[in-house]
């Protein structure tokens, strides 16, 4: 409890540090999830016009709550965005390089 306020419990603060390093962001714009009893792993990737090649620029792992805590947060600030914004217009196809023989992408 809030010594100040008896009835407030006291909330605790969370700093977070942004490095310099991660302070400009990595881009990409292909991401490959998959995902296992115990995690969710994000693959993110950065496909180049006309490259045969793609790069993993990140890879984030999750545990299942986390990654369905992630889609809600997500869900959450599309719709901000778009009250805002208007509607995100998404062709739904995905432009997958010919020769990728992978899983495929799910965002």
């Amino acid at each position: 409890m809030d010594q100040n306020n008896p009835g407030k419990k006291k909330q605790n603060k969370l700093e977070i540090e942004l490095t310099k390093e991660e302070a400009s962001g990595t881009y990409s714009n292909l991401v490959m999830i998959t995902h296992s009893p115990s995690e969710f792993v994000f693959d993110y990737i950065a496909v180049l016009p006309g490259m045969p090649k793609a790069k993993v620029v990140k890879r984030l792992i999750l545990t299942p709550d986390h990654a369905k805590r992630l889609a809600n947060a997500l869900n959450d600030n599309i719709s901000r965005y778009e009250q805002q914004h208007g509607q995100i217009k998404s062709s739904g196809k995905q432009d997958i390089p010919f020769n990728y023989r992978g899983p495929l992408p799910e965002a």
